[in-house]
């Protein structure tokens, strides 16, 4: 059966005490939204998310699904309304975008639970025109707090109880609402227009869609699922143990496909992060967007990588920072305190320490000594440099680009090299040393008479 998966993402989430969205809010290097609809997508075969008006950003973000806005921002059955021209004529879940780390086996379970509930209900008075069922997630957290209870008998949802609306019995329930729901587009859009605005805010509650299909006997079905997976992110203490949740499971999952870390609780990933097996990763490694490691390779503590390759058996750090645009060959040695930005390196090239590389490729086998810097900004432009393969830079060059060092090339230590290197050929642009016999004497004997 088509399903459809509206998803609620209008919200400005005022106690994140943020002027952008709440579902623009990163966890992993990636916006909230964007991993509910990664979910999603599989599972769906069609996504619509519900913005609030003047958030383009996250319009983009939810692209290539279509936007549909909420210009007054009424509660969640009418966020929910808003994209019902959408529903289609198959299931319609109903998610938020602030409880982004569920996982597709949950979402698959949900439908099944809905579509489990339609059929036990067919032939039933009232239900068995559309054998009409709806399922909810739930948990059980560790707190449950002010979290609405999810009131069963004999296995089926009667109703959800708001705290504050609840009884001591009811406050001992363990099993809570996490607010999406799934059911048939043509009953959901039945309930929520039946849905009112009967309470102390004047909103349009999405849970009271429960009530009503019960009151129209459907059969209502809770799916349980951890908390980790369906705790919502309102505060940026959430938005912190969501992120603690995502980089366990990312930890978990690389290190099942090979990868080794010595200190896991360290390392912080990306959503989009690729390690191939047998990558070694050192204490305190963080990886940014768009970085993909080859076999082999090893990286080690405290370096910084962002929207690089790394080939394979490379060796990065310690202390090394990839940035944008970097592309390590095979073998590559990129040591202590080396900074690349925009930079190709060939196969079996090395940096070793004290060095930034920007703007430049450099050739296979070519060494870099301590020091190096491409001057590579001129305060309005950037150049690029040109290092041949197998060049020897010596310790402290200075490259002004635009610039080429030729293949074989080399630069003595301490140059300022402003003028192509031809190949194999030996660059000094320094200045002359001149030594004055007896002057450092001279010099500290006119200082002790001073003083």
């Amino acid at each position: 059966m088509h399903a459809t998966a509206v998803v609620l993402a209008a919200g400005m989430g005022s106690r994140m005490r943020s002027a952008q969205p709440k579902a623009l809010h990163r966890i992993a290097g990636r916006p909230m939204l964007r991993h509910l609809l990664d979910a999603a997508g599989g599972v769906f075969d069609r996504i619509v998310v519900v913005v609030g008006p003047g958030m383009a950003a996250l319009e983009a973000v939810a692209a290539p699904h279509p936007t549909v806005v909420q210009h007054e921002r009424r509660g969640t059955a009418h966020a929910a309304r808003q994209a019902e021209a959408l529903f289609g004529d198959g299931d319609v879940a109903i998610l938020y975008a602030d409880n982004p780390l569920i996982l597709p086996e949950t979402l698959r379970r949900l439908r099944a639970a809905r579509a489990g509930a339609g059929r036990a209900g067919a032939g039933r008075e009232g239900v068995g025109r559309e054998g009409v069922g709806l399922a909810l997630l739930a948990l059980r957290p560790a707190d449950p707090g002010r979290y609405g209870r999810v009131i069963e008998t004999d296995g089926l949802v009667d109703r959800i109880v708001e705290w504050a609306d609840a009884s001591t019995a009811e406050r001992a329930v363990t099993l809570c609402n996490a607010g999406a729901l799934c059911g048939p587009a043509g009953a959901m859009r039945r309930w929520l227009a039946a849905v009112r605005p009967d309470n102390a805010q004047g909103e349009y509650y999405l849970t009271d869609v429960v009530a009503l299909a019960r009151a129209e006997g459907a059969r209502v079905v809770a799916v349980e699922a951890p908390e980790s997976e369906l705790a919502g992110i309102n505060s940026r203490a959430e938005l912190a143990r969501a992120e603690a949740t995502v980089q366990a499971r990312l930890r978990a999952a690389a290190m099942a496909a090979g990868v080794t870390m010595t200190d896991p609780a360290s390392v912080f990933l990306c959503a989009d992060t690729v390690l191939a097996p047998d990558v070694t990763i050192g204490p305190s490694v963080v990886f940014g967007p768009g970085v993909r490691v080859e076999t082999g390779a090893e990286i080690r503590a405290f370096s910084h990588l962002e929207g690089c390759h790394v080939g394979p058996g490379c060796l990065v750090g310690p202390f090394a920072r990839l940035r944008p645009g970097t592309v390590l060959g095979a073998g590559v040695h990129i040591g202590n305190f080396v900074e690349l930005k925009a930079a190709q390196l060939g196969d079996g090239a090395k940096a070793s320490h004290l060095t930034y590389l920007g703007d430049v490729s450099v050739g296979e086998a070519a060494n870099i000594g301590a020091g190096t810097i491409t001057c590579n900004y001129d305060g309005a432009n950037k150049h690029r440099t040109e290092i041949g393969a197998r060049a020897f830079i010596g310790s402290d060059t200075a490259l002004v680009a635009p610039v080429r060092v030729g293949a074989g090339a080399v630069t003595a230590a301490g140059s300022v090299i402003t003028d192509d290197v031809p190949d194999d050929a030996l660059a000094i642009a320094r200045g002359r040393q001149t030594n004055k016999p007896g002057r450092a004497a001279a010099l500290r004997a006119q200082r002790t008479k001073a003083g």
